[in-house]
This record gives C-alpha cells, sequence and structure tokens, in this order.
C-alpha cells in the first residue's frame, strides 16, 4: 500500500477496511448520487457567477458579472464591455451554466466585463411582441445601458456576442441602427438559412398551396408557442440521448462529476420559455416560408431590413453535428455579410449546446473568441 511502511515481523494489512477500500467508496458515492437524483435537491447546487441587476423590467433586465474591481480593471486595460445576447426561447443561463461552463466567467477571467440582457419569461399576454420589440427597443437599449455603466473612455463600443437566435435578433438590430456603438458581432450557431434546415423546405412545400397562411392560422391561434412545447421541441433535437438516459445514468451512477454535467444540461432544458406569438409569426412568414434572411434583406413592417450593409467585423461559429442549426445554414453568413470589413467562420464539431458551453466550447469557441476581440482596435485611453 502506497504511503505505508510495513515492518518485517509485523504482519500485513490486508486492505480490507470499510472506510476507505475502493469498492465501498464506489458503492457510497453511487447511493448517495442516487438519493440526490431522486428525492434529494440534486448533485450539485445551481450555480450563478457573481454579478449586480442594473436594471429589471420586463424582458430585459440587465446585468453586470464581477465586482468593481473587475470594473475598474477592464477599464483602465482598454477592454470594452461585452453584451451577451441570448437566444429566443431560450435562457440566458446558457452563458452561465455552471463553474467550468460559463462563459460570463471565462470572460471575466481574461479581464473583460460581461453584461447579459434577460428576456424572461413569455407567455400568452406577450403574444403581440415581435421582432420590432428587440431590433428597435430591448437590444438596443441594453448596448446603451451597458456603455453608460461602463463608462469608458470616449470611443469606447460594445462587442456583441450571441447564441442561436440571439445572434439573428443582434444582426437585425445593428442592420436596422448602424449607429449603434457595436465594434464587432460574433454570431455562434446562428440559422442564416432557413432552407437549409429540416424540416423547413419540406414545410413550405406543403403549405405552399394557402401561401403559409396554414401555418401562420395555427400560430395565431396559439398566440406563439408555449413553453412546454418548446422544451419538449429541444429535447427532441437529441432523442437518442434522451431514450439513453436512464441506461446512462445507471452506467454513470457512482460517476459524480459525469452526472453533475448531466445535470447542468437537465435545468437548462427545464427553463426554455416560450415563443411570443408576433414574433414566431414573423419567423415563419419572413425567415422560413419568404426565405428572407438568406437573401438578406427581412421586412418587418413597413420596412426593409438589409443585413447585407452591416459594416463591422463578424465572427461566425458552426457544427456539422449540430442537430438544431445545420453546418451550412450557419456557413451562409460567409456569403451573406459581404459589407462587414470582415468575416470569420470557425468550424467546431458539438452539439448546438456545446458550442456555446462545455468541453468543446472552453477548448475551441472561446479561444477563439478571445483571438478575435483581441485582434480588433481598441479606444484610446482618456
Amino acid at each position: 500500500m502506497t504511503g505505508t511502511t510495513i515492518e518485517a515481523d509485523e504482519p500485513a494489512d490486508s486492505g480490507i477496511d470499510s472506510d476507505s477500500s475502493p469498492l465501498f467508496d464506489r458503492l457510497r458515492a453511487q447511493l448517495s448520487n442516487l438519493r440526490a437524483l431522486t428525492v434529494g435537491d440534486g448533485i450539485r447546487p445551481e450555480f450563478r457567477t457573481e454579478h449586480v441587476v442594473l436594471h429589471s423590467e420586463p424582458h430585459r433586465e440587465l446585468r453586470r458579472y464581477g465586482d468593481l474591481s473587475s470594473l475598474l480593471r477592464a477599464r483602465g486595460n482598454g477592454r470594452g464591455p461585452v453584451l451577451l445576447v441570448p437566444p429566443l426561447a431560450a435562457p440566458a443561463t446558457c452563458y452561465d451554466l455552471g463553474p467550468a461552463h460559463s462563459l460570463v466567467g471565462h470572460l471575466l477571467e481574461t479581464g473583460r466585463i460581461p453584461y447579459v440582457v434577460d428576456y424572461g419569461e413569455m407567455t400568452r399576454a406577450d403574444r403581440n411582441i415581435g421582432f420590432e420589440d428587440f431590433v428597435d427597443d430591448i437590444v438596443p437599449q441594453a448596448i446603451d445601458r451597458v456603455l453608460a455603466d461602463f463608462d469608458g473612455p470616449a470611443g469606447t463600443e460594445v462587442d456583441v456576442i450571441a447564441w442561436s437566435l440571439g445572434g439573428t435578433v443582434s444582426l437585425l438590430s445593428l442592420a436596422a441602427h448602424p449607429e449603434l456603438p457595436v465594434r464587432s458581432i460574433t454570431a455562434v450557431g446562428t440559422p442564416l438559412n432557413y432552407a437549409l434546415v429540416p424540416p423547413y423546405p419540406v414545410v413550405r412545400t406543403v403549405t405552399a398551396p394557402t401561401g403559409g397562411r396554414a401555418i401562420t392560422a395555427v400560430l395565431k391561434a396559439l398566440g406563439g408557442i408555449p413553453a412546454p412545447l418548446v422544451q419538449l421541441a429541444y429535447r427532441a433535437t437529441a432523442w437518442e440521448r434522451e431514450l439513453k438516459k436512464p441506461w446512462f445514468i445507471l452506467n454513470n451512477l457512482g460517476e459524480t462529476e459525469t452526472l453533475a454535467r448531466m445535470e447542468i444540461v437537465n435545468r437548462f432544458q427545464r427553463t426554455f420559455p416560450g415563443y411570443p406569438g408576433r414574433l414566431v409569426e414573423q419567423m415563419w412568414e419572413r425567415l422560413i416560408y419568404h426565405d428572407e434572411l438568406a437573401r438578406g434583406v427581412v421586412t418587418l413592417g413597413d420596412r426593409s431590413i438589409d443585413l447585407t450593409s452591416i459594416a463591422v467585423p463578424i465572427q461566425l461559429f458552426g457544427s456539422h453535428r449540430d442537430a438544431i442549426v445545420p453546418w451550412r445554414a450557419a456557413h451562409h453568413g460567409v456569403e451573406l455579410f459581404g459589407s462587414s470589413p470582415q468575416v470569420h467562420f470557425t468550424t467546431v464539431e458539438t452539439s448546438h449546446l456545446g458550442l456555446i458551453a462545455g468541453p468543446d466550447a472552453v477548448r475551441d469557441t472561446w479561444p477563439r473568441i478571445d483571438g478575435f476581440l483581441d485582434a480588433l482596435p481598441v479606444a484610446a485611453l482618456s
């Protein structure tokens, strides 16, 4: 036994000690984990990085992460603020899932100050919320509030990072308001061509005789897509994982860290909000059926928003293993954003969530975001 001296005239220790044997320790861990997953509060408590709520209003809560010393350090180092824009119908916790899966924590470690705008719950009462509310109000307001709070030198601009449909909202916001003080946009796993996203091409063909109005009528009657349906749809994208989950738990009952990672994903899935009615109608009519996003000009009300006019550096990420946004649908942005001074595309082979959180994001996505931001010009220190 390592670290134990056995005298020649003493009997050797049998090594069978119920308090220290590997078999006993593993059994104890299995029982503890089983209890935590069934009648307990879970393997690990929910994690949240230190933050302060700057503005608490419906569908636009703004949080700043880190303490005051982190903020002062970022100002002094000339590292501008970062606004994280969450997807529609997905919780803002996607950026802060756990100690090893927190993009906000990583940004703090690299000397940046991250802010998150949180839309909160969406119910039938919010059925009149559309893309205009995000593009003309929520996102521009968040950008202005971030700059006011950061209070950096003259010329400081915001770097926007967004996952999934958060990228769509961010890109539309900047295209609609090119005067916004935005230095760059990073869109991770953002669909930019719905003709390349199954099953939408089939649905378009089937509903063509009605001009797409059949789907619009259903969505209007629903007043949006309720949270339970959104959660079910997200789980369905990884149906094999869901079917195998009981066996996965049994096979890993003694692996506390593995179960803790599973628990993080499960908690995340259970908190998906719904889609507001008007917005989901616009998604179907403008982005999917009429394919306007892929062509670069999206009609909202009586105006057209030209995404091809965006003139800030853009970074995009996609994955061939993404079951929600196929690689080609994300890569379409390389062709779409021709007016941008630079468009970077990075392939990270992982799941949709894995692009922004998890081991693959830590190893591949986050360092590429760091490199992209570090290479951009900064505001002169006053």
